[in-house]
């Protein structure tokens, strides 16, 4: 037995090699951690249990001697602790085969996937390799077939979709295969100049079009960070990407079967903050950063921004009240007014889908002028990116908040969550105006049939204004019953602390069907 153990010891110590000293120290001078580096720094003081670590490259693709054993074939598995919690992780390793996707490599992932599935714990890849592997072990006809069989990953994340958090960390390139598991994850960090992701590497791109672009021009951090919307963030290395991995799943339960982890309150529900009487301008047309009301609520300020840099005219991120994670959604002002545009109502919609998913209330920060009109946004097809805005706020049951800070006009106070989408609590601020559209649209409409083509004359035009804005002022809206009540903003964090306690025990049924049509 002692020399079985002291072969085995060897064996391992091979492994943890990798591909040699030479690639790992070419890995380095990218400025990366290795694959196992990054699982040190992911679990707690590095301890994990490793998952398939004799795996290699077997039969066939292991060469006509059999000597092509990549170790660990490529990829490290394993599960262990993340903050005292259980978490699975696989790490692409680029320096055997450059992390490409081997037979023995996917049945080890495939694995990790039924444990973190079976199991319902979290499940993070750090994706740093060159796709499916294509060598000249794996183009021998008979393994070239075996193509026909695979494909499990995608629809085996499918069916985790919703029941485990998942995370792809691009900590390095992900094409063709590797590409797919962050376009069906939730949470997408990306390494910045570094991280890459694309159905054809720049080498396909190259001999299927004839395009000869770069890897970071074709997908890399900054194009899918702010132009397609894949990537949640960019981080400047490894070790910032990887806690911004953690810190995304602390806000999460382990599973839909459990509610968000709570913290306890070191943040008073009842604070004040008297910046907010200052935040508004004096006039309703000028902008104001809706990120300062939010980081006055929130516990200490904190808070988590996803696709920060993408469709910039809503917000979506993570933080706590009184201990309590919720997912913020609010408008910007400062960006397009807060206008709802099609990348603005993707983003706010899967969102709302992953934190509903996960038990996490959400809070909406009104100030929208409506969804943007005109021929560009139509034959982009705003009308079916808008209506999932509107299928996922209608499905969602977790508790809703809604804050009516200024303007709510039109479907923009629908899908941002308006009296009629169920918020257990909605209250506005004395500037809130809730109308189909604003006075100045009105006033459009009503003076073309009024006085056709001319313009009316201006105190004309001031006195119609002003009878319109009688009419959509938060306190008449109030008079109706329309709204829970109109606030004092500095008791903000307050009344959604109280609204979250509320709805803390909230159930809602629905109608008994298999599933809801997303529009497409």
């Amino acid at each position: 037995m002692r020399e079985l153990v002291k072969d085995l010891e060897a064996r391992r110590e091979q492994v943890r090699r990798m591909g040699g000293e030479e690639r790992v120290a070419k890995q380095h001078a990218r400025g990366k951690m290795t694959a196992r580096e990054r699982l040190a720094a992911f679990f707690d003081d590095g301890v994990h249990f490793e998952v398939g670590m004799h795996g290699t490259q077997m039969g066939l693709a292991a060469g006509p001697d059999g000597s092509d054993r990549p170790p660990a074939d490529a990829v490290v598995c394993g599960f262990g602790k993340v903050d005292g919690r259980m978490v699975c992780a696989a790490a692409y390793d680029f320096t055997v085969k450059g992390g490409s996707i081997g037979h023995t490599g996917e049945e080890k992932v495939t694995r990790l996937r039924q444990m973190a599935l079976r199991g319902r714990w979290p499940i993070v890849w750090f994706i740093d390799s060159g796709g499916a592997r294509i060598d000249p072990g794996s183009m021998h006809p008979d393994s070239i077939s075996l193509f026909a069989g695979s494909g499990h990953l995608f629809r085996e994340q499918v069916h985790m979709s919703g029941v485990v958090p998942q995370v792809a960390a691009m900590v390095g390139p992900g094409a063709a295969g590797t590409a797919y598991i962050p376009g069906l994850a939730d949470f997408v960090p990306m390494v910045k100049d570094v991280g890459s992701m694309a159905l054809g590497g720049p080498a396909l791109v190259r001999a299927m079009t004839g395009e000869d672009i770069a890897e970071q021009e074709l997908g890399g951090s900054k194009v899918h960070a702010t132009k397609s919307g894949v990537g949640d963030a960019e981080y400047p290395s490894d070790a910032e990407c990887v806690a911004a991995v953690k810190r995304y799943l602390s806000f999460f339960p382990s599973s839909c079967d459990e509610e968000p982890p709570r913290l306890p309150v070191t943040d008073p529900i009842d604070r004040r903050e008297e910046s907010l009487l200052d935040l508004l301008p004096e006039s309703p047309r000028r902008a104001y950063d809706m990120l300062k009301l939010i980081d006055a609520i929130v516990d200490h300020g904190e808070r988590f921004d996803l696709k920060p840099r993408w469709a910039r005219s809503i917000i979506t991120c993570l933080a706590r009240i009184g201990g309590q994670p919720v997912g913020v959604v609010a408008n910007q002002p400062t960006q397009m007014g807060g206008i709802l545009d099609v990348d603005a109502s993707d983003k706010a919609a899967r969102f709302m889908q992953i934190c509903d998913a996960f038990n996490i209330p959400l809070v909406f920060l009104q100030d929208v002028p409506g969804f943007m009109i005109g021929s560009k946004v139509e034959h982009e097809g705003i009308i079916r990116h808008g209506a999932k805005m509107l299928h996922v706020m209608a499905a969602a049951t977790v508790p809703k908040i809604t804050v009516v800070v200024r303007k709510a006009y039109g479907a923009g106070y629908y899908v941002m969550c308006g009296r009629a989408y169920e918020p257990d609590l909605i209250v506005g601020w004395p500037t809130a105006e809730i109308s189909v559209m604003g006075p100045e649209g009105m006033l459009g409409i009503a003076a073309r049939k009024m006085f056709g083509d001319a313009p009316p004359p201006p105190e004309v035009k001031q006195g119609m204004v002003d009878a319109i804005q009688k009419n959509i002022d938060v306190m008449k809206v109030a008079g109706w019953g329309l709204i829970d009540d109109v606030i004092d903003p500095r008791d903000t964090r307050r009344a959604i602390a109280w609204g979250l306690e509320l709805a803390r025990k909230k159930r809602v049924e629905r109608p008994e069907k298999k599933r809801g049509i997303l529009p497409v």
